[in-house]
Parts: structure tokens; sequence; C-alpha cells
């Protein structure tokens, strides 16, 4: 038996945007070279955004294309609630941690040196 609560609904109705969003987000960045969303810290970017923009294309891209996948597979094939508010909270998380990573690298103002 498939669990659907309204808080499930609700969640799986918010992967909609949030996958547009980092969709979005990645081919502003790729495609029209607006570097303005590369490693974001204080809503600043990096003194040098076009080095770390592969990055975070990267960054927004897969996350994206996992959610967007998985609201495919939610709806055509039924898949389990358990299975996929386990990938979709993973992704999440990664993508989440993966950008705080990349918007601290970008940001370390020649501690380390590359």
């Amino acid at each position: 038996m498939q669990v659907f609560t309204v808080l499930a609904w609700l969640m799986f109705i918010g992967f909609f945007p949030l996958s547009f969003f980092w969709l979005k987000r990645a081919w502003v960045i790729g495609k029209r070279k607006d570097y303005s969303y590369v490693a974001l810290k204080h809503g600043v970017p990096p003194p040098d955004p076009e080095r770390y923009a592969k990055y975070s294309i990267l960054i927004n891209l897969i996350p994206g294309a996992v959610i967007a996948a998985l609201i495919l597979i939610v709806i055509v094939f039924g898949l389990k609630y358990q299975i996929w508010t386990a990938v979709a909270g993973t992704t999440i998380w990664v993508k989440v941690f993966s950008e705080f990573i990349l918007s601290r690298h970008a940001h370390n103002k020649g501690l380390i040196k590359n």
C-alpha cells in the first residue's frame, strides 16, 4: 500500500519548482555566461567566478535532472514512497553541501594555493 498523505503531496509538488530552479540556474550560468550565481557567499560571487562556473553548473544540473527524472518515475511507474523520498532527500542534501563547499573554496582568499 502506497502512503500519500497531504505532506507527501506537498513535498512532491515542491519538487517541480525546485527542479526548475536548479536547471534554470545551470542554464543561466552555462549558456548565458551570467556568473552572478556562481559560488555565492553571503550573496556575493567570488573574485574569479569564471573559474568555478563549470563546477557550479554540474552542482545545479545533476540534482535538477535527478529530481526531474524522479518526478517522471513517480508519475509514470508509481515508485514507492520510501524510495522516492530517500532519493530526493539525499539529492537535496548532497546539492546543498556541494554548493556550500564550492562557495567556501572559491572565497578562500588565497589561503590555499590551487
